[in-house]
């Protein structure tokens, strides 16, 4: 399967590690709120037009470097965005940023379901796209800014972090109860003044508090923990969605707005007392690798979509997508290409090797629906929600295939 199914496209940056444990590191956020009429909101059901924001949507940027390269985050505040968007930022960052290695960009989403579509299924019906093309220019083109904003505010940057295990209380897998992955893992970057740079929170659990009931445009708790944390600290703050396939949600809590901002505003209390005793990174190297992989399309429904310009995105037999894996110091971060099941993310984190915390990306490259075990897909197995979930999966064979890119690029 590996030498018919992935491109021989393998990029790889290893440096010895520099004297000086600091790194030089920037942040920025630029607001992507929707503007105008003629759009909807992502998740749920379809046909929800957007009426307002209840609180921002953000494209929040970190850029890390050493004496050698760069390393670029981004996270948007939206369903998921698609491997076509990252490719065309990257063409805008290398004609906006010279000196920064644009092909080292990782881009994840917080896939709240209080966003605009920016996948199309979520429109009037399946027979017209709900993507605004206008809102998906801003989009891109504020990632650029943010970037380009965190570039020329590098300084001077210590890394810390803490790890830790969150939400045992309202977290839930509603298909495989016993199958989670609860490990909450924060980076940190102060300044010289011990000032917050940028704090990356990774947890895994769709932000879905308002799903179906948002009444305007809303990062759900994600909104909440933005607005605790940034007033705990300030400086920039990046949540990095983790593994909610095979169905990570919000259970046994109420489905308010109220609700989704105390949640928040909980998480964000955590990740600050995580942060009274941290460890520092024990070097500054990078290490940026990434893999284009080739993805069976087994579900003739993205092809019919994508035929029909409501998904706008060519399938054809296969998909093209991106797997990538980065070292900052002795953290370490893997990206899955959608929404993977949390044994994606314990496999994960069991083939990463380094002594730091690991940080498992999930809806990062790419937005390729539900990534699940093969027993999903099995005839009569009695996985609840399973029918749902494969009709949203291009193929059985996708997380076998991520397994085995990221045991090469890991190693």
């Amino acid at each position: 399967m590996k030498n018919c199914l992935l491109i021989p496209l393998l990029i790889g940056f290893i440096f010895i590690e520099t004297k000086a444990q600091t790194f030089r590191v920037g942040a920025a956020q630029e607001n992507i709120n929707p503007e105008g009429d003629s759009l909807y909101f992502a998740g749920g059901k379809q046909n929800r037009p957007f009426i307002g924001v209840a609180d921002n949507l953000y494209v929040k940027a970190v850029i890390i470097s050493n004496q050698q390269t760069s390393i670029g985050l981004l996270s948007f505040d939206c369903i998921g965005l698609m491997y076509p968007q990252l490719q065309e930022i990257r063409e805008k960052v290398a004609k906006a940023i010279p000196g920064f290695p644009a092909q080292q960009i990782i881009m994840s989403s917080t896939h709240t379901h209080s966003g605009p579509d920016v996948v199309g299924i979520w429109g009037k019906d399946l027979m017209h796209s709900g993507i605004n093309e206008a809102h998906m220019k801003k989009i891109v083109n504020q990632a650029v800014v943010a970037l380009q904003k965190a570039w020329n505010s590098r300084r001077s940057g210590i890394g810390r972090y803490a790890v830790g295990s969150y939400g045992e209380d309202w977290v839930k897998n509603i298909s495989e109860p016993g199958l989670l992955d609860r490990t909450l893992t924060i980076l940190q970057f102060k300044d010289a003044l011990n000032k917050n740079i940028v704090t990356l929170v990774n947890f895994a659990c769709h932000p879905t508090i308002l799903d179906d009931v948002a009444a305007g445009a809303s990062a759900d708790y994600v909104g909440g923990y933005y607005r605790y944390a940034d007033s705990a600290q300030g400086g920039i703050h990046l949540f990095l969605q983790g593994a909610i396939g095979g169905w990570v949600q919000p259970e046994d809590v109420p489905k308010n707005y109220a609700q989704a901002m105390k949640t928040g505003e909980k998480l964000g209390a955590y990740v600050i007392g995580r942060l009274k005793q941290p460890q520092t990174l024990s070097n500054s190297q990078l290490i940026f690798r990434r893999q284009v992989v080739k993805f069976p399309l087994q579900n003739p429904g993205f092809r019919q979509l994508s035929q029909a310009g409501v998904i706008k995105r060519v399938f054809s037999d296969s998909v093209d997508s991106e797997i990538a894996f980065a070292a900052i110091g002795n953290a370490a971060m893997a990206t899955h290409p959608g929404e993977t099941s949390p044994a994606l993310s314990l496999f994960t984190r069991g083939i990463m090797k380094n002594s730091g915390p690991k940080m498992i990306l999930g809806l990062s490259q790419d937005a390729l629906g539900y990534i699940l075990k093969p027993t999903f897909f099995e005839p009569g197995n009695t996985i609840p929600h399973s029918a749902y979930l494969t009709s949203m999966s291009v193929g059985p064979q996708t997380m076998g295939i991520i397994k085995e890119t990221l045991q090469t690029l890991i190693k």
